[in-house]
């Protein structure tokens, strides 16, 4: 099997079929197989798919897990030499896994590749960035400094700002919301940690590749198109807080600080995440 699918999903019945329609023109004539991983969807998005798209086996998971837990349960329900981690709104261009596919034959020591992911608008989204450090606290892409000051050197750095997503080329971490992903790597290294609910695995993830020595890279001739933001108006609350909570995981993982330093650096990112739950509310 050369490719595996794995898809999360939860209430992701407005998407779903639209992402899964479009695997088999990616894949062209490559062996594939398809598992949607259920998060407990209130909405029938697994009766949906189990009718409309019976080719794409369905895991039930029993609860919301989250989304790091949900992609180990398929990708170890899966046996492709490469597993393809997918959000359920993303929709593959045609023939979108041979690029990948011939990267990753011809880098035998990249772990992940990432296409270049774009809009409903066609503009290219920032996936592919630096790893983010202490500052990018302050500086990441939904900061309030970003906002006030957005050609800032220390924002430029952490989204690669001045790289326009047009080659090729190796960064430190790629947007889960879709990436190929080397099985031996993956039994190398091990899965998405299970500790990030949702938020931040992604970066950790190819954070654990790369310190085992494998490479993470961006492969532009590649491409899908993501949904996100059609419902960025207002954020779930709990979508805020998990955010936060993984910054405070990730943080605590890659960057830890002393012992008397740690408690006030996570008050000070749960306080931030307390003013976007009230910028988030009076959006509503």
């Amino acid at each position: 099997m050369d490719l595996s699918v794995v898809v999360v999903t939860y209430n992701s019945r407005e998407h779903i079929l639209e992402c899964l329609r479009s695997l088999e023109p990616a894949a062209a004539d490559h062996s594939m197989e398809s598992v949607v991983v259920d998060n407990a969807s209130a909405d029938g998005t697994s009766e949906l798919v189990r009718r409309e798209a019976p080719s794409a086996r369905v895991i039930d998971s029993g609860d919301n897990h989250g989304y790091a837990k949900a992609v180990n349960i398929g990708t170890r329900a899966t046996s492709g030499e490469f597993v393809l981690v997918l959000n359920p709104d993303c929709i593959l261009r045609p023939g979108m896994f041979a690029p990948l596919h011939a990267w990753m034959r011809a880098n035998p020591r990249c772990a992940i590749a990432g296409p270049r992911i774009v809009g409903p608008d066609g503009v290219a989204e920032l996936s592919g960035r630096s790893f983010p450090g202490p500052a990018t606290f302050l500086f990441n892409r939904y900061s309030l400094l970003t906002l006030l000051w957005p050609g800032n050197p220390w924002s430029r750095a952490y989204l690669l700002s001045d790289w326009d997503r047009s080659t090729n080329r190796s960064v430190d971490w790629l947007s889960g919301s879709c990436m190929l992903v080397r099985r031996a790597a993956i039994d190398q290294v091990g899965g998405m940690d299970e500790a990030f609910f949702m938020f931040n695995e992604d970066v950790d993830w190819c954070r654990c590749m790369k310190d085992a020595g494998w490479s993470v890279d961006y492969v532009v001739a590649a491409e899908a198109m993501h949904h996100i933001g059609a419902s960025r108006q207002h954020t779930s609350p709990r979508v805020i807080l998990e955010r936060h909570r993984g910054m405070i995981h990730y943080f605590r993982k890659h960057h830890p600080l002393p012992p008397l330093l740690d408690p006030l650096a996570a008050a000070f990112i749960m306080l931030r995440a307390r003013v976007m739950l009230w910028l988030n509310e009076t959006r509503r």
